[in-house]
């Protein structure tokens, strides 16, 4: 196959032995192994699912691992101009394409990558993917996922692991059943930070944790209320029903796609899901936070069925557990920030400005940027009196690293869809107590709104014709 690397490996060699003679086959990694085996010392082959901004920054990444090859891409966007937003560039499904073969090419002069408007079709076609990367819009994550662990694929998804608490919970049991190997795009978690915020908390360098507070500046991707007017044409090579998937047909308009999607509630989930469950990590991890027993919307710019409003303050409470006592975990998005720490030196600007975090605890404060970075205890004159926590947890050799090495056999990766899971979960709930517009109680075992039974409705979603979980 074009794909293969011109270097003859056991996916190419079959010992049929005939008096002196050998004969040599192309055996299917899925016909020697069957679906999941993937030997330590062969690559891992990959297909891309989402190949905008986020889809094209993770084939970067996967490039610079040498037992890594991406052989399909799949995306319904032909290409997009991303230069006006954080990406920059022009991404989608033939810029990439082209990177990948530029990449693979110098390597292989006859590399071709398969590209495919419709990931199903690119899945039920390629054999010889093992793996699947998710970076498509939040709707369209669930359906992914299962689709590919569904097929024995190991699967690494972008953040938030799907687009409501139902399918999470749906997922995280897909993939253990399965037993694929599995990684959340949070790429905090496999930071120095994350593993040093748990060792504080765990030392009783702040004492017992009472409070957090976790903010980011992100949103603005919608303005105004309601859905956009006007019906202007759909770009040539965008199939605009095939992005759409599971949601509900309405006309295109720029302001969902290629970028914007993430502040609409019918595909993303706002500040919330984007950041929430980088920022709000660290404490998840070091506190083991599980099911909160409520989540109230303290603050919110506005409340509208379509488009999601910045500006939020909220607070999940959770109650005493594994020797610890209840903690009240806020949330701020936008232009909101937590008070300023009274032990923060004057000067001293808090996390990283327009992104961090603070776990407040009965014998001090740390304080730590986004996505888990730099966690240091203030002011730092007490930092320096304490040092370095004893070192409870392995380090990560890679967010895209470790998932390779669980693909392989080695071990779970640490943002497995067992954790996040549970993290989606927790950041989600936040999302229900905004559109809900009040207090929620929340029985988590059971996946229940308690106390609103209308908002029951945004604990799951319906799906248009054609697109049931329980069915792929």
């Amino acid at each position: 196959m074009s794909t293969q690397n011109s270097k003859c490996t056991r996916r190419q060699f079959l010992g049929g032995i005939a008096g002196a003679a050998a004969a040599f086959t192309i055996v299917p990694r899925y016909v020697l192994g069957g679906p999941k085996f993937v030997a330590p010392s062969e690559k891992v082959y990959i297909a891309v699912i989402g190949c905008g901004g986020q889809g094209r920054t993770n084939a970067r990444g996967l490039f610079g691992e040498k037992d890594a090859q991406i052989v399909a891409i799949a995306d319904p966007m032909d290409q997009a101009d991303y230069e006006e937003w954080y990406y920059k560039g022009v991404a989608g499904r033939l810029p990439v394409k082209a990177e990948v073969e530029k990449r693979y090419s110098q390597d292989n002069p006859q590399f071709k990558c398969k590209d495919y408007v419709d990931f199903r079709e690119m899945l039920d076609k390629e054999k010889n993917i093992d793996a699947v990367l998710c970076a498509t819009p939040d709707h369209w994550h669930a359906f992914v996922t299962l689709n590919a662990i569904r097929r024995g694929k190991h699967v690494y998804c972008e953040k938030p692991l799907t687009h409501n608490i139902a399918e999470a919970r749906a997922v995280a049991k897909a993939a253990a059943e399965a037993g694929v190997a599995t990684q959340m795009g949070n790429q905090g978690r496999s930071d120095e930070g994350n593993r040093i915020t748990s060792e504080l908390v765990w030392d009783g360098a702040i004492g017992e944790v009472r409070e957090v507070h976790a903010w980011s500046s992100t949103g603005g991707w919608a303005d105004g209320r309601g859905r956009p007017t006007g019906q202007p044409p759909i770009p040539k090579g965008f199939d605009w029903q095939m992005w759409l998937g599971p949601k509900a047909d309405r006309p295109y308009h720029p302001a969902y796609a290629p970028y914007n999607w993430r502040g609409w509630w019918e595909f993303g989930t706002g500040a919330v899901g984007d950041m929430a469950v980088h920022n709000l990590d660290p404490a998840f991890a070091a506190l083991k936070l599980g099911h909160p027993i409520s989540v109230e919307p303290v603050k919110t710019a506005f409340l509208d069925s379509e488009v999601i409003a910045g500006d939020n303050h909220m607070v999940w409470e959770f109650g005493p557990q594994e020797g610890r006592g209840p903690v009240a975990v806020h949330w701020y998005d936008g232009a909101l920030q937590p008070e300023r720490p009274a032990e923060l030196e004057p000067g001293r600007r808090m996390g990283e400005g327009d992104n961090g975090v603070l776990i407040i605890g009965t014998k001090g404060t740390i304080m730590g940027g986004g996505w888990s970075k730099s966690p240091r205890i203030i002011p730092e004159s007490k930092m320096k009196a304490y040092g370095r926590p004893p070192q409870k947890l392995p380090r990560s050799l890679g967010h895209h690293r470790d998932w390779l090495n669980a693909c392989k056999g080695g071990p779970k990766a640490c943002s497995d869809f067992s954790y996040a899971a549970r993290l989606t979960e927790f950041i989600l709930l936040g999302d229900v107590a905004i559109r809900a517009g009040q207090k929620i109680l929340w029985d988590g075992p059971n996946m229940k709104v308690t106390n609103v039974p209308e908002a029951q409705k945004f604990v799951a979603e319906s799906y248009r014709p054609g697109f049931d979980l329980a069915t792929i």
